[in-house]
């Protein structure tokens, strides 16, 4: 492939260029630089094409200067075409997720921290990983030897924006495949001069002449999602094309032929076991996986997930290898041979080709894994789990009785995402609760102690708290919920909830203590210290100031203000040579 690709010199800002040099990553970029609002959004812009000898090539990446290693390279190559099963004509959108080479790298967009500190945990830029979405399309085309137009448009980003980058590429890809090389270079030009995504704010992102406004969802945001509101329209024309989503997918759509069996999939996903989705399209596989990972929302879902996957890919082995246990991913994948390679994981979702008729498609069966069978497995959800509660009738009659009504999609995926954001809120909020239990109360912070330790999360008495705090306040399903929590106990999501919310809780520890100091008379301190207490007190000030200005403690600007006029206070008052010590000239 790389004697295709070539790796010439770098080229200047507005080049098309291929695939570029073999080591990984780019170099950091500071808001003036080339491309810095380009990679904002996109990481790059890759072409796959299919070559004759070659099979899938990268026939171009841009930027010209985003380097990919050769694995990044084949990876993106494999995952943006459908395998020989899928039999896909026409024009196919999907997404896949790839783990980055190099391992995780130094964000080389600046505003990363930022960007994350106000975005939803599930909207956070990925650290570690590329999404990649594609555009695929193929055609008959008697101009080419194998008779068919076979080529795929992908944008690769670390952002989950999945309706906002398939929206993108069904204006970008079309145009593209007619007029290739020109098109793809003035629209990753518009890109670049669209303004940053900035979590709470409503935005006019122009491109090909057409405005699309989306707003970017924010961590205040209230649970339940509202279409951005339709600002400065009198000022556009055209008129923009409103998305009432970056990220959500029609999730009634998705679930469909699993709806029956949505809550046991929940409780799936919940405890992070591993769930291996069969479909018959990239497009069908990668909604589906990415349908499943959207439940736990407003939780993080900690463990891996590939939305599209194939036997190429660089971790083939180590997803199939059965000298240890399954690994937590939720894998989506179309070729019928991972039935027999992964026969040995203990859930299996077979879903069927989408029927777009009026009528609820028939839902899949739950069967016992040893009813699986290597070729022409039928449709249903292979697992030997037991669901822990018991199933909602009530929602299911009434998305049954939308359908009968012909209720919009997108209502119905409203009513799913509702239960399920319920559902999920009232498993955490006791947890929530006795975790806000655990913090040492306020009076026993002192300004010239260490502040006291968080107590530790005992299992045993959250479970003992259950009986009277317990999910059966704000959920009416009945069920086995002390099972469910100690299976919950023991899964990455657990143990990602405990390790975020105790960190958050150290922080503002550390931040009532700094306010404490603030609070307290430092003069009055100071009169029977040593000089070394004394140094050992503005090097500790100093110490938090510049944690609280890089906003990792939750502190207001005022208590910033005291502390720095206290470190002033407390340096004045030493001999001058230790002054001249602390504060160099």
């Amino acid at each position: 492939m790389d004697a295709l690709l070539g790796t010439g010199p770098r080229r200047a800002r507005g080049c098309l260029g291929a695939a570029g040099p073999r080591s990984s990553g780019r170099a950091a970029r500071t808001p003036a630089a080339p491309w810095a609002r380009f990679s904002a959004w996109l990481e790059c812009v890759c072409v796959v094409t299919f070559d004759l000898e070659l099979g899938q090539a990268l026939e171009l990446v841009y930027p010209n200067d985003f380097r990919l290693t050769d694995k990044e390279k084949s990876s993106i190559c494999y995952l943006s075409f459908p395998d020989s099963h899928s039999g896909c004509l026409g024009d196919t959108q999907f997404s896949f997720r790839m783990r980055q080479c190099g391992g995780q790298r130094s964000p080389w967009h600046a505003d990363d921290r930022h960007y994350n500190s106000r975005a939803p945990v599930a909207l956070q830029r990925e650290p570690a990983h590329y999404f990649g979405y594609v555009y695929f399309r193929q055609v008959k085309d008697r101009s080419v030897k194998r008779g068919y137009f076979q080529k795929s448009l992908v944008l690769v980003s670390r952002l989950p924006f999945v309706r906002l980058f398939q929206a993108l590429l069904s204006l970008i890809a079309p145009e593209y495949f007619d007029k290739l090389a020109p098109c793809l270079e003035a629209v990753c030009s518009e890109i670049d001069q669209w303004p940053a995504p900035a979590p709470g704010q409503t935005l006019n992102l122009p491109v090909m002449g057409v405005v699309v406004q989306v707003r970017i969802p924010s961590r205040v945001d209230k649970s339940e999602s509202s279409p951005p509101k339709q600002c400065d329209q009198e000022n556009l024309l055209p008129a923009p094309m409103v998305l009432a989503s970056v990220h959500e997918l029609d999730l009634f759509r998705c679930f469909r032929p699993v709806l029956t069996h949505v809550q046991t999939l929940w409780e799936l996903v919940l405890l992070g076991e591993p769930l291996l989705v069969l479909a018959p399209s990239p497009d069908v596989s990668s909604e589906m996986v990415l349908a499943l990972t959207s439940c736990l929302q407003p939780l993080r879902f900690c463990c891996d997930f590939r939305p599209y996957f194939t036997i190429h890919d660089s971790e083939f082995k180590e997803f199939t290898t059965r000298t240890q246990a399954p690994p937590n991913v939720v894998l989506g994948v179309t070729n019928p041979f991972f039935i027999k390679t992964l026969q040995h994981w203990p859930h299996i979702l077979r879903v069927g080709e989408p029927k777009m008729s009026g009528d609820l498609p028939k839902q899949v069966k739950l069967k016992k894994p040893s009813r699986l069978k290597t070729l022409d497995t039928k449709p249903g959800l292979y697992t030997a789990y037991t669901a822990h509660l018991h199933r909602d009738k009530a929602l299911l009659k009434r998305l049954l009785k939308g359908v009968q009504k012909k209720r919009p999609s997108d209502v119905q995926s409203a009513l799913l995402r509702r239960h399920l954001l319920e559902l999920t809120q009232s498993f955490i909020i006791p947890l929530e609760h006795y975790m806000a239990s655990l913090m040492p109360l306020q009076k026993s912070i002192t300004p010239w102690k260490t502040p006291p330790q968080i107590r530790p999360f005992s299992q045993e008495d959250f479970l003992r708290s259950l009986e009277h705090a317990g999910p059966q306040l704000t959920c009416i399903l009945k069920g086995d919920w002390l099972g469910l929590y100690r299976r919950f106990f023991k899964s990455p999501h657990f143990d990602g909830w405990y390790r975020q919310r105790h960190k958050e809780m150290a922080l503002k520890l550390e931040a009532l203590h700094l306010e404490a100091i603030c609070e307290a008379n430092i003069e009055t301190w100071m009169k029977d210290k040593s000089e070394v207490e004394v140094v050992d007190l503005v090097l500790k000030l100093r110490e938090k100031l510049v944690r609280a200005q890089g906003h990792q403690l939750p502190v207001k600007e005022a208590t910033l203000q005291r502390a720095q006029l206290y470190i002033e206070t407390v340096i004045g008052s030493l001999p001058k040579d230790l002054q001249a010590v602390l504060c160099p000239p």
